[in-house]
Protein backbone atom coordinates (compact mmCIF):
# COMPACT_ATOMS: atom_id res chain seq x y z
CA UNK A 1 0.00 0.00 0.00
CA UNK A 2 1.28 3.42 -0.99
CA UNK A 3 2.30 5.05 2.46
CA UNK A 4 0.29 8.24 1.67
CA UNK A 5 -2.40 6.65 2.12
CA UNK A 6 -1.62 4.42 5.01
CA UNK A 7 -2.47 7.04 7.86
CA UNK A 8 -4.39 9.66 8.76
CA UNK A 9 -4.24 13.17 7.04
CA UNK A 10 -4.77 17.01 8.32
CA UNK A 11 -6.76 19.42 6.17
CA UNK A 12 -3.51 20.77 4.35
CA UNK A 13 -1.92 17.49 4.56
CA UNK A 14 -5.34 16.51 2.33
CA UNK A 15 -4.81 19.51 -0.37
CA UNK A 16 -1.39 18.93 -0.80
CA UNK A 17 -1.81 14.80 -1.62
CA UNK A 18 -4.60 15.94 -4.04
CA UNK A 19 -2.75 18.65 -5.56
CA UNK A 20 0.30 16.16 -5.77
CA UNK A 21 -2.02 13.49 -7.64
CA UNK A 22 -3.37 15.59 -9.98
CA UNK A 23 -0.20 16.57 -11.11
CA UNK A 24 1.36 13.09 -11.03
CA UNK A 25 -1.37 11.69 -12.95
CA UNK A 26 -2.89 14.65 -14.68
CA UNK A 27 -2.61 12.87 -18.14
CA UNK A 28 -4.02 9.65 -17.28
CA UNK A 29 -7.02 11.62 -15.00
CA UNK A 30 -7.54 14.45 -17.76
CA UNK A 31 -8.35 11.45 -20.36
CA UNK A 32 -10.70 10.15 -18.87
CA UNK A 33 -12.65 12.95 -18.58
CA UNK A 34 -11.51 13.75 -22.13
CA UNK A 35 -12.91 10.66 -23.30
CA UNK A 36 -16.54 10.45 -21.77
CA UNK A 37 -17.33 14.30 -21.78
CA UNK A 38 -14.95 15.61 -24.89
CA UNK A 39 -17.54 14.16 -27.43
CA UNK A 40 -20.68 15.98 -25.77
CA UNK A 41 -18.46 19.39 -25.42
CA UNK A 42 -18.02 18.78 -29.32
CA UNK A 43 -21.59 17.88 -30.25
CA UNK A 44 -22.18 21.32 -28.01
CA UNK A 45 -19.84 23.56 -30.27
CA UNK A 46 -21.30 21.91 -33.70
CA UNK A 47 -24.62 22.73 -32.24
CA UNK A 48 -23.40 26.32 -31.43
CA UNK A 49 -21.88 27.08 -35.11
CA UNK A 50 -25.43 25.86 -36.10
CA UNK A 51 -27.49 28.07 -34.08
CA UNK A 52 -25.00 31.09 -36.04
CA UNK A 53 -22.76 31.85 -33.27
CA UNK A 54 -18.89 32.73 -34.26
CA UNK A 55 -16.51 30.56 -33.73
CA UNK A 56 -13.38 32.98 -32.61
CA UNK A 57 -15.11 36.09 -31.88
CA UNK A 58 -18.79 37.20 -31.25
CA UNK A 59 -19.64 40.23 -30.41
CA UNK A 60 -22.55 42.20 -30.18
CA UNK A 61 -24.61 45.93 -30.69
CA UNK A 62 -22.63 48.46 -28.76
CA UNK A 63 -20.01 51.68 -29.28
CA UNK A 64 -17.65 50.71 -27.30
CA UNK A 65 -15.86 47.55 -26.62
CA UNK A 66 -16.86 45.93 -23.50
CA UNK A 67 -20.40 47.32 -24.67
CA UNK A 68 -20.13 45.41 -27.78
CA UNK A 69 -19.05 41.97 -25.35
CA UNK A 70 -21.71 42.43 -23.10
CA UNK A 71 -24.11 42.85 -25.49
CA UNK A 72 -22.73 39.20 -27.01
CA UNK A 73 -23.62 37.12 -24.02
CA UNK A 74 -26.79 38.36 -23.69
CA UNK A 75 -27.40 38.37 -27.70
CA UNK A 76 -26.37 35.15 -28.79
CA UNK A 77 -28.51 33.65 -25.70
CA UNK A 78 -31.56 34.35 -27.03
CA UNK A 79 -32.60 31.98 -29.97
CA UNK A 80 -35.22 32.30 -32.65
CA UNK A 81 -38.23 29.97 -33.29
CA UNK A 82 -36.21 28.38 -36.22
CA UNK A 83 -33.68 27.22 -33.96
CA UNK A 84 -35.96 25.06 -31.81
CA UNK A 85 -33.66 21.84 -32.72
CA UNK A 86 -30.42 23.82 -30.82
CA UNK A 87 -32.14 24.06 -27.92
CA UNK A 88 -33.33 20.37 -28.18
CA UNK A 89 -30.12 19.39 -28.87
CA UNK A 90 -28.48 21.59 -25.79
CA UNK A 91 -30.91 19.86 -23.72
CA UNK A 92 -29.41 16.37 -24.82
CA UNK A 93 -25.93 17.69 -24.13
CA UNK A 94 -26.36 18.14 -20.51
CA UNK A 95 -28.34 15.22 -19.87
CA UNK A 96 -24.89 13.16 -21.51
CA UNK A 97 -23.15 15.57 -19.07
CA UNK A 98 -24.98 14.48 -15.98
CA UNK A 99 -24.95 10.32 -17.05
CA UNK A 100 -21.64 10.46 -17.71
CA UNK A 101 -20.24 12.78 -15.65
CA UNK A 102 -20.39 10.63 -12.58
CA UNK A 103 -18.63 7.89 -14.37
CA UNK A 104 -15.48 10.06 -15.21
CA UNK A 105 -15.86 10.53 -11.23
CA UNK A 106 -15.96 6.64 -10.42
CA UNK A 107 -13.13 6.31 -12.99
CA UNK A 108 -10.41 8.93 -10.92
CA UNK A 109 -11.79 7.32 -7.82
CA UNK A 110 -11.11 3.81 -8.85
CA UNK A 111 -7.72 5.21 -10.34
CA UNK A 112 -6.75 6.78 -7.12
CA UNK A 113 -7.81 3.32 -5.30
CA UNK A 114 -5.60 1.50 -7.34
CA UNK A 115 -2.27 4.03 -6.62
CA UNK A 116 -3.04 3.01 -3.37
CA UNK A 117 -2.72 -0.52 -3.45
CA UNK A 118 0.31 0.47 -5.71
CA UNK A 119 -1.46 -1.19 -8.88
CA UNK A 120 -0.75 -0.45 -11.98
CA UNK A 121 -3.88 0.91 -14.45
CA UNK A 122 -4.72 1.77 -17.42
CA UNK A 123 -7.47 4.58 -18.63
CA UNK A 124 -9.45 2.09 -20.40
CA UNK A 125 -9.14 -0.01 -17.24
CA UNK A 126 -10.89 2.13 -14.92
CA UNK A 127 -13.37 3.48 -17.42
CA UNK A 128 -14.59 0.15 -17.60
CA UNK A 129 -14.72 -0.67 -14.36
CA UNK A 130 -16.08 2.62 -14.08
CA UNK A 131 -19.34 1.27 -15.89
CA UNK A 132 -19.83 -1.41 -14.49
CA UNK A 133 -21.05 0.33 -11.12
CA UNK A 134 -22.99 2.77 -13.81
CA UNK A 135 -26.70 1.39 -12.53
CA UNK A 136 -25.86 1.48 -8.69
CA UNK A 137 -24.25 4.74 -9.16
CA UNK A 138 -27.29 6.00 -10.75
CA UNK A 139 -29.88 4.97 -8.77
CA UNK A 140 -27.93 7.03 -5.56
CA UNK A 141 -26.72 9.79 -7.43
CA UNK A 142 -30.61 10.14 -8.57
CA UNK A 143 -31.65 9.03 -4.69
CA UNK A 144 -29.28 12.08 -3.58
CA UNK A 145 -30.76 14.74 -5.64
CA UNK A 146 -34.41 13.51 -5.12
CA UNK A 147 -33.19 14.42 -0.99
CA UNK A 148 -30.95 17.68 -1.80
CA UNK A 149 -33.99 18.96 -3.76
CA UNK A 150 -36.44 18.45 -0.84
CA UNK A 151 -33.88 19.71 1.67
CA UNK A 152 -33.41 22.85 0.22
CA UNK A 153 -37.21 23.39 -1.28
CA UNK A 154 -38.60 22.74 2.50
CA UNK A 155 -36.52 25.39 3.59
CA UNK A 156 -36.65 27.96 0.48
CA UNK A 157 -40.73 28.30 1.31
CA UNK A 158 -39.93 28.36 4.59
CA UNK A 159 -37.69 30.89 4.66
CA UNK A 160 -40.16 32.87 1.93
CA UNK A 161 -43.30 32.49 4.18
CA UNK A 162 -41.42 33.75 7.35
CA UNK A 163 -40.48 36.79 5.77
CA UNK A 164 -43.54 37.65 4.39
CA UNK A 165 -45.29 36.83 7.94
CA UNK A 166 -42.68 39.19 9.58
CA UNK A 167 -42.79 42.22 7.11
CA UNK A 168 -46.65 41.97 7.29
CA UNK A 169 -46.56 41.91 11.04
CA UNK A 170 -44.06 44.56 11.74
CA UNK A 171 -42.44 45.83 9.24
CA UNK A 172 -40.47 45.33 5.99
CA UNK A 173 -36.93 45.62 7.82
CA UNK A 174 -37.61 43.16 10.42
CA UNK A 175 -38.90 40.45 7.75
CA UNK A 176 -35.71 40.54 5.98
CA UNK A 177 -33.98 40.49 9.09
CA UNK A 178 -35.98 36.90 10.07
CA UNK A 179 -35.24 35.67 6.40
CA UNK A 180 -31.97 36.08 6.38
CA UNK A 181 -31.29 34.75 9.80
CA UNK A 182 -33.33 31.83 8.62
CA UNK A 183 -31.80 31.64 5.53
CA UNK A 184 -28.28 31.31 7.11
CA UNK A 185 -29.01 28.53 10.12
CA UNK A 186 -30.97 26.37 6.91
CA UNK A 187 -28.05 26.96 4.83
CA UNK A 188 -25.61 25.38 7.90
CA UNK A 189 -28.11 22.77 8.29
CA UNK A 190 -28.34 21.65 4.77
CA UNK A 191 -24.52 21.63 4.36
CA UNK A 192 -23.87 19.24 7.40
CA UNK A 193 -26.67 16.80 6.07
CA UNK A 194 -25.29 16.67 2.52
CA UNK A 195 -21.68 16.53 3.79
CA UNK A 196 -22.62 13.61 5.71
CA UNK A 197 -24.57 11.67 2.86
CA UNK A 198 -22.14 12.83 0.34
CA UNK A 199 -19.98 10.56 0.80
CA UNK A 200 -22.27 7.74 -0.80
CA UNK A 201 -20.82 7.87 -4.17
CA UNK A 202 -17.50 6.42 -2.44
CA UNK A 203 -19.03 3.87 -1.05
CA UNK A 204 -21.11 2.51 -4.10
CA UNK A 205 -18.48 2.80 -5.90
CA UNK A 206 -15.56 1.60 -3.80
CA UNK A 207 -16.98 -1.17 -1.82
CA UNK A 208 -20.05 -2.01 -3.73
CA UNK A 209 -22.88 -0.82 -0.94
CA UNK A 210 -26.01 0.61 -2.24
CA UNK A 211 -27.49 3.41 -1.91
CA UNK A 212 -24.43 4.10 0.83
CA UNK A 213 -25.99 6.69 2.84
CA UNK A 214 -25.86 4.98 6.35
CA UNK A 215 -21.80 3.99 5.76
CA UNK A 216 -21.20 7.63 4.62
CA UNK A 217 -22.77 8.88 8.05
CA UNK A 218 -21.14 6.56 10.03
CA UNK A 219 -17.59 7.42 8.35
CA UNK A 220 -18.00 10.95 8.11
CA UNK A 221 -18.38 11.33 12.04
CA UNK A 222 -16.66 13.59 14.20
CA UNK A 223 -14.81 15.27 10.36
CA UNK A 224 -17.82 16.60 9.34
CA UNK A 225 -16.87 20.37 9.77
CA UNK A 226 -13.27 19.55 8.32
CA UNK A 227 -14.60 18.38 5.52
CA UNK A 228 -17.20 21.25 4.83
CA UNK A 229 -14.01 23.49 5.10
CA UNK A 230 -12.22 21.22 2.51
CA UNK A 231 -14.95 21.64 -0.38
CA UNK A 232 -15.10 25.38 0.16
CA UNK A 233 -12.01 25.54 -0.29
CA UNK A 234 -11.80 23.18 -3.77
CA UNK A 235 -15.15 25.41 -4.50
CA UNK A 236 -13.29 28.64 -4.08
CA UNK A 237 -10.37 27.00 -6.13
CA UNK A 238 -12.43 25.92 -9.34
CA UNK A 239 -14.55 29.11 -9.09
CA UNK A 240 -11.90 31.42 -9.21
CA UNK A 241 -10.33 29.43 -11.84
CA UNK A 242 -13.32 29.71 -14.22
CA UNK A 243 -13.66 33.32 -13.53
CA UNK A 244 -10.42 34.81 -14.01
CA UNK A 245 -10.14 32.09 -16.96
CA UNK A 246 -13.47 33.53 -18.77
CA UNK A 247 -13.35 37.06 -17.93
CA UNK A 248 -10.25 36.99 -19.13
CA UNK A 249 -10.78 35.29 -22.70
CA UNK A 250 -14.29 37.08 -23.02
CA UNK A 251 -13.06 40.40 -23.34
CA UNK A 252 -10.95 39.29 -26.20
CA UNK A 253 -13.32 36.48 -27.61
CA UNK A 254 -16.61 37.37 -26.44
CA UNK A 255 -19.21 34.30 -26.29
CA UNK A 256 -17.74 32.87 -28.92
CA UNK A 257 -17.77 29.03 -29.64
CA UNK A 258 -13.54 29.14 -29.33
CA UNK A 259 -14.45 30.81 -25.52
CA UNK A 260 -16.92 27.90 -24.82
CA UNK A 261 -14.53 25.20 -26.04
CA UNK A 262 -11.98 27.12 -23.52
CA UNK A 263 -14.35 27.11 -20.83
CA UNK A 264 -15.36 23.69 -21.23
CA UNK A 265 -11.87 22.41 -20.80
CA UNK A 266 -11.51 24.59 -17.85
CA UNK A 267 -14.32 22.74 -16.34
CA UNK A 268 -12.80 19.52 -17.21
CA UNK A 269 -9.65 20.04 -15.22
CA UNK A 270 -11.18 21.76 -12.30
CA UNK A 271 -13.89 19.35 -12.29
CA UNK A 272 -10.94 16.54 -11.90
CA UNK A 273 -9.39 18.01 -9.49
CA UNK A 274 -12.14 17.94 -7.47
CA UNK A 275 -12.92 13.88 -7.96
CA UNK A 276 -8.80 13.29 -6.93
CA UNK A 277 -10.03 15.59 -3.81
CA UNK A 278 -13.17 13.84 -3.27
CA UNK A 279 -10.86 10.62 -3.27
CA UNK A 280 -8.74 11.11 -1.05
CA UNK A 281 -10.82 12.54 1.27
CA UNK A 282 -12.78 9.43 1.04
CA UNK A 283 -10.13 6.88 1.74
CA UNK A 284 -8.81 9.33 4.41
CA UNK A 285 -12.28 8.59 5.78
CA UNK A 286 -11.69 5.09 4.96
CA UNK A 287 -8.54 5.11 7.31
CA UNK A 288 -9.36 6.70 10.20
CA UNK A 289 -13.13 4.79 10.44
CA UNK A 290 -10.66 1.24 9.82
CA UNK A 291 -8.40 2.34 12.31
CA UNK A 292 -10.91 3.10 14.64
CA UNK A 293 -12.41 -0.24 13.98
CA UNK A 294 -9.13 -2.03 14.95
CA UNK A 295 -8.93 0.07 17.82
CA UNK A 296 -11.99 -1.27 19.47
CA UNK A 297 -11.24 -5.22 18.73
CA UNK A 298 -7.82 -4.61 20.39
CA UNK A 299 -9.77 -2.85 23.27
CA UNK A 300 -12.47 -5.86 23.09
CA UNK A 301 -9.52 -8.25 22.84
CA UNK A 302 -7.68 -7.11 25.78
CA UNK A 303 -10.65 -6.35 28.33
CA UNK A 304 -13.26 -9.05 27.35
CA UNK A 305 -17.16 -8.39 28.01
CA UNK A 306 -17.84 -10.24 31.81
CA UNK A 307 -20.80 -12.68 30.55
CA UNK A 308 -23.10 -13.78 33.26
CA UNK A 309 -23.40 -17.50 34.13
Amino acid sequence: MDSKFSKPKGFGEILDHTFSLSKSRFKDFFMVFLILLGPVYLVEAIIQLLSGTSFFREVGSGSTWYEQMLASFTETGTVDSSSIGADVGLIFVGLFTVILGPVAEAAILLGINHIRKNEDFTVKSIIKEAFSRFWPMLGSTILFGLIIFGMVLVPIIIVALMGVIGAAATNPAVGILIGVVLFLAFGVVIAYFVTRWSFYFGSVVLDRKSPGFGRSWRLTRGRTWVLIGLFIVFYLIITIISFAVEATLGIALGNSVLLSIISNIVVLITTMIFSVGYGVMYLDLKVRHDADDLKELIDDYNNPPILDK
